[in-house]
């Protein structure tokens, strides 16, 4: 079996938007819960139109350096965005690369600092 069917469904599982672009800001993926979290901005219908026509002037610029900084700086694969107090959830870009190093995309990562306070290993 592929090994993207895995990725798919591990990106798939994770219960955090996953907006996968490729260099020109194109949306290429997005994962379920990124496709109902952007539903009021069209969802799925989102895959395929650019990034840049859905965020404002300051997340494109700072979007266009952290790009660039990731192009210059091969070891370099995440930047922390900001704090989302709401969700307390810290918000990383993230650089997608090649098997060879080189820059082919981006996303971003949202890691949520609430503890999971349900039973370890709990099935029901």
């Amino acid at each position: 079996m592929e090994l993207s069917i895995y990725l798919k469904g591990l990106i798939n599982a994770k219960p955090a938007p996953v907006v996968i672009c490729d260099l020109d800001y194109r949306i290429i993926f997005m994962n379920d819960f990124a496709k109902k979290a952007y539903e009021k901005y069209g969802g799925e219908a989102l895959i395929g139109q650019l990034l840049y026509n859905h965020c404002g002037l300051e997340a494109k610029t700072k979007i266009d350096m952290i790009i660039e900084y990731f192009k210059e700086n091969n070891d370099q694969n995440a930047i922390f965005g900001y704090h989302d107090a709401e969700k307390n959830a810290d918000i990383y870009v993230v650089a997608i690369r090649d098997e060879d190093k080189k820059l082919i995309g981006f996303t971003s990562m949202h890691e949520y600092r609430t503890p999971d306070t349900s039973p370890e290993y709990q099935i029901d």
